[in-house]
């Protein structure tokens, strides 16, 4: 039945389908590998790892239940086991006995049960329904809104090519658009098919999605003067798309405002104070109203050092000046957001390589256009290139010796007929470009080159247990960053080396009790606030899912 089996009974009942799954069932451990992930469990729990309930429907029947599968998961991620196949590395039967089991379950097992929770295809309503939960009745409604790019290296899918900056090329690749709060907490993720820009997946998709949420249905209720504010950079900027979300639904924007070219007098900016990610940061600023082609903006600026402004435009009434520079500053949140996911969550990795069929009636881009455009440009800067080395030529020839000229001239020559050549090539691509329609439906595309998408409900739901994953880390990053010094440095890691430490599981079935005792971190002042930290977690009084064992945390260390 595999290594680290002890519960064969269960098993070999699971294995006939007479049972549904296996409930967790402890014995005392002493010394046992990554418990201390289990300090995670009242936050997961209180961030909805287990509101799928209220979405999927249960599992096949089989040793692993939905619950496990959930817990399992979210365990790997925070114990930075970023895929199934990194399973086998670990010791599967320590790792279970975290869980209540007797071992993880194998590689093709669990990859069987995450195409299984695929197949319900709830993975949309699941996040709608965190973000619902997530949202609560937080007065701040400003979603940050930004796309990542996820770079394809497989074969099977026809991708469209984008822009990666951080390699700086252009890659076959897909874009999530990502919804964050000001402090880069996420909220929620939708995926392009092919080559939508922020400002298309803004209005089709996710609008639709935060118009839904209970809180902001009752703001539509109560007729509020803003529903809410998005804050995005200069991708989507577009003042009459602005203010069309303004006068349409009452959505504010707050962006930097593209192509400034005049200057404020530098007497009118005045030392502010404003928060940005929960930092206070002294900046020079001013407002004004403008009018961006036809449509009125306010305009706050902020002046740097060398003189430099920067400007920021926004449709809401109500927020003031300070405000409005603490929100927009406060963007890079979102940033350090996708930074820290790529380092910690492996948030890049294509969880399925499965592809399936675009609308064929969506326009696209036609290829052989942008092929034609892209090969224009190019000889345009080469015929650039060698137009700056023909006229000093030119011009040194007048200077020169007799005896030289003839040597300048054949140079002269060569550059002349290199630089006719691409213009004649320019003008042949043109007018091959004139003749090809700039967008096309997909249905018009030739069979072998037509694009596809990659199938994306496996990928968002592990990008969902991820954003419980990461908002638990946070939580528990917060109630632990009052007791010790360095914090902004040294919480994270402090929070990691807990998940990553044994710890000694006692059960106590008699009182319900199942005891967590954390062995000895790496400095005192650790241990000292992680002493802090089994005090505000034991208040929570945590039942372990599927048992009625009340979870104690304490740690060895005096």
């Amino acid at each position: 039945m595999g290594i680290a089996t002890t519960r064969y009974q269960e098993r070999a009942l699971a294995s006939t389908g007479y049972l549904p799954f296996v409930n967790p069932f402890f014995e005392n451990n002493e010394g046992l590998s990554h418990a201390g992930v289990l300090f995670a469990l009242p936050a997961l729990m209180s961030q909805g790892l287990f509101d799928y309930r209220k979405i999927y429907s249960e599992l096949k029947n089989g040793y692993y239940g939905f619950d496990s599968v959930m817990l399992i998961l979210a365990f790997m991620a925070l114990w930075r086991i970023k895929n199934p196949e990194q399973i086998k590395q670990n010791k599967v039967g320590e790792l279970g006995r975290v869980l209540g089991l007797d071992r993880i379950p194998e590689t093709k097992c669990l990859r069987k049960k995450i195409k299984e929770i695929q197949f319900q295809n709830k993975a949309k309503d699941f996040n709608l329904l965190l973000f619902d939960k997530w949202l609560g009745d937080t007065e701040s409604l400003f979603f940050y809104v930004d796309g990542h790019v996820s770079v394809y290296h497989g074969h099977k899918a026809n991708l469209t090519s984008k822009y990666v900056s951080r390699q700086k090329l252009c890659l076959a690749a897909t874009t999530e658009f990502w919804v964050n709060d000001d402090q880069g907490m996420p909220y929620l993720v939708v995926t392009g098919e092919l080559s939508e820009k922020l400002q298309e997946m803004i209005l089709t998709l996710i609008i639709p999605q935060i118009l839904s949420l209970t809180q902001i249905q009752n703001r539509k209720e109560k007729n509020e003067a803003v529903l809410f504010t998005l804050v995005f950079d200069r991708e989507a900027y577009s003042p009459s798309f602005f203010m069309d979300l303004w006068i349409k639904f009452k959505i504010a924007v707050v962006t930097y405002r593209k192509s400034v070219k005049d200057k404020w007098d530098e007497k009118l900016f005045k030392p502010h104070q404003i928060q940005v990610i929960g930092n206070s940061v002294n900046k020079l600023l001013y407002e004004q109203e403008v009018t961006l082609k036809g449509c009125p903006f306010r305009e706050v600026r902020c002046l740097g050092e060398g003189g430099h402004q920067t400007a920021i435009i926004t449709t809401n009434p109500e927020i003031n000046m300070t405000t409005i520079a603490s929100k927009m500053f406060s963007r890079w949140s979102q940033e350090n957001f996708f930074k820290y996911m790529i380092a910690d969550f492996d948030f890049d990795k294509m969880v399925s390589y499965e592809v399936e069929a675009v609308d064929e009636n969506r326009t696209v881009t036609n290829p052989v256009y942008r092929q034609l455009t892209y090969n224009i440009k190019n000889m345009r800067g080469k015929k650039i290139r060698l137009e700056a080395k023909f006229y000093p030529v030119l011009e040194k020839m007048k200077d020169e010796p007799i005896d030289y000229i003839p040597k300048i001239s054949s140079k002269l020559s060569e550059y002349k007929n290199q630089i006719q050549a691409l213009k004649n090539d320019i003008n042949e691509s043109i007018t091959k470009r004139s003749a090809c329609q700039s967008k096309i439906k997909l249905l018009q595309m030739p069979k072998e080159k037509k694009y596809n998408k990659l199938k994306t409900e496996s990928k968002l739901f592990l990008n969902i247990i991820k954003m419980i994953c990461y908002r638990a880390e946070t939580s528990l990053t917060m109630l632990i960053a009052p007791f010790f010094k360095n914090e902004q440095k040294e919480k994270r890691m402090l929070i990691k080396q807990i998940f990553n430490s044994p710890a000694n599981l006692t059960p106590d079935y008699t009182n319900q009790t199942l005891t967590v005792n954390l062995y000895s971190l790496s400095t005192p002042r650790f241990n000292a606030a992680v002493q802090e930290l089994c005090s505000l977690l034991n208040e929570s009084e945590t039942l372990f899912p599927n048992t009625n064992l009340k979870l104690i945390f304490k740690t060895t260390a005096n």
